[in-house]
């Protein structure tokens, strides 16, 4: 026999929700988008990858824990590489996280593509119930070919609104 029943005629998930008195920390939805189309660029100013999703939170309270894991890889060319290679996260065209920095050294001299694994996570507070778009931008110090996710491997983004 249930303790209570609630009639939810007419109410909107966000009010069913709070009805139910979700405790603090509880997931109310998840969003995950993958992609295996990777965005190569030599610029060194940051760069939309396609590693991007977008959530509506049901409540302006809630907080979004954006999960990333992807790979970068850099083409370094025929001469010894030593630069930096940075992420961050946008949300709505804005950084709410890093720039992060990743050091880079190729100590030899012939041509090498160099691929790492990263995994990204940050907890944002976007206040908003409206969409809300999270794109993982890269960029580097090198001017050399820096491609995510790398060598057709998968990015994978996941939101998780958190009450």
């Amino acid at each position: 026999m249930p303790l209570s029943t609630i009639d939810n005629t007419g109410l909107s998930q966000s009010q069913i929700l709070s009805a139910i008195n979700m405790p603090t920390g509880s997931v109310v939805q998840v969003v995950q988008a993958t992609t295996t189309s990777a965005v190569s660029t030599t610029s060194l100013s940051a760069t939309n990858t396609n590693i991007t999703a977008s959530i509506t939170p049901l409540f302006s309270t809630s907080k979004v824990l954006i999960m990333i894991n992807t790979t970068y890889g850099v083409s370094r060319g025929t001469s010894n590489t030593y630069g930096d290679i940075y992420y961050q996260i946008t949300r709505g065209g804005t950084v709410v996280a890093g720039p992060q920095r990743m050091a880079l050294n190729f100590g030899v001299t012939t041509w090498a593509d160099f691929d790492q694994q990263i995994t990204i996570n940050y907890l944002d507070s976007p206040a908003t119930t409206s969409s809300t778009t999270y794109t993982l931008q890269m960029y580097q110090s090198i001017a050399n070919t820096i491609a995510v996710p790398f060598a057709s491997s998968q990015g994978i983004i996941q939101l998780l609104e958190i009450r």
